[in-house]
């Protein structure tokens, strides 16, 4: 056998041994196949009494806590702010529905191959997952994705498996949180007034009801123009489907030299947002006037939102008037290319005729 011919089988020999050791296709001998099956069968008839979830990552801040009450689903790590409801139904109903594709290793020593190793390990990929439920807790790792699904494993067992479809446990309090805060269609705002930390305050008011334009209390600033009546109107996206990337109790950011944008609505409604700029984040309070169950979302808390959607609420004057006008600079001549100056006319000699 030539030494090519060797080597290629060993390397061959190799392969099937690491696939060996990563897939762990050992299976246990006397068990029966578990291909598609349910992976959590004992969760179908008992989806509806989860009353807690728990998300775990090996990093020190990773995990969340999502508790229901009633009908609503609550983040522990964020004083119990409402949960994004749908996304925690998906994560259940994924988990409900999950099929087993593939029995894989067995063998604790390869798990942190597929991620499914204890999370708990510093460095560990997988995530845990565990349910509360009326018949006791319910208990699963999560590991890398694979294929249209992930290998996972059941808590206090060594067999793992690939399963199907994807299981995203997403371990970010923030990520869980209820963003909607506002949804306003301008054609329901009649007046907003602002008020700001530094620079003039206004207030623009609907001409008339139904029409887009809008007119500013009072005069401009001397020398300037206003846009026109469409241009003085609220930006669309001021309270449009308005969303927050986070949420801190209000108390915990200075609002010490903040901003107000007052909203007049069309059903008499009054909606006030107090803004503040706090390093390269930007932060409101949100209070209404008849809005009860608002109130009592917003109480004592304060949203981070993006910055173009800040600006749009909290829109400055000099944006309500014609730019100003800026005459170009006059072009200096570039050094060394002045030309030869010119000579002024020589006087003629006494009795000469001009030359013509």
């Amino acid at each position: 056998m030539s030494r090519g011919r060797f080597t290629g089988l060993l390397i061959a020999a190799l392969v099937v041994l690491a696939a060996a050791l990563y897939l762990g296709s050992r299976r246990n001998s006397g068990e029966p196949s578990a291909e598609g099956m349910r992976f959590l069968p004992q969760l179908a008839g008992t989806l509806g009494t989860v009353s807690q979830i728990d998300l775990q990552k090996s990093t020190p801040t990773a995990g969340v806590t999502l508790h229901r009450a009633g009908d609503q689903w609550t983040v522990a790590q964020r004083a119990d702010y409402p949960a994004d409801a749908s996304k925690v139904h998906k994560l259940l109903l994924s988990l409900a529905d999950a099929k087993i594709v593939e029995e894989k290793t067995s063998n604790p020593a390869n798990f942190s191959i597929i991620g499914v190793e204890d999370p708990a390990k510093p460095g560990a990929a997988g995530t845990q997952i565990t349910l509360t439920t009326k018949d006791g807790t319910h208990s699963v790792i999560v590991g890398k994705p694979t294929g249209e699904g992930n290998f996972a494993r059941r808590g206090g067992e060594d067999r793992s498996f690939t399963v199907e479809p994807g299981i995203s446990a997403d371990v970010e309090p923030k990520a869980w949180i209820d963003s909607r805060l506002l949804d306003v269609p301008v054609a329901q705002i009649q007046s907003v007034e602002e008020k700001f930390a530094s620079g003039p305050g206004y207030t623009v008011r609907r001409l008339k009801p139904g029409e887009d334009g809008f007119a500013l209390d009072g005069t401009p600033p001397a020398g300037r123009k206003l846009l026109d009546a469409k241009g003085l109107a609220p930006s669309a996206g001021a309270l449009s489907n308005l969303t927050a990337d986070e949420l801190a109790a209000a108390s915990s950011i200075d609002f010490s030299r903040s901003s107000q944008a007052i909203f007049t609505l069309a059903d008499g409604n009054v909606i006030t947002v107090t803004g503040a700029a706090a390093d390269d984040k930007r932060w409101i309070e949100v209070q209404s006037a008849k809005d009860t169950a608002l109130n009592a979302k917003t109480q004592n808390r304060a949203f981070e939102v993006a910055n173009y959607r800040f600006d749009a609420i909290f829109r400055p004057l000099e944006q309500l008037l014609v730019p100003k006008e800026t005459k170009p600079a006059a072009a200096a001549p570039a050094a060394g290319k002045s030309g030869p100056k010119p000579s002024a006319p020589r006087a003629a000699a006494p009795g000469a005729s001009p030359t013509p």
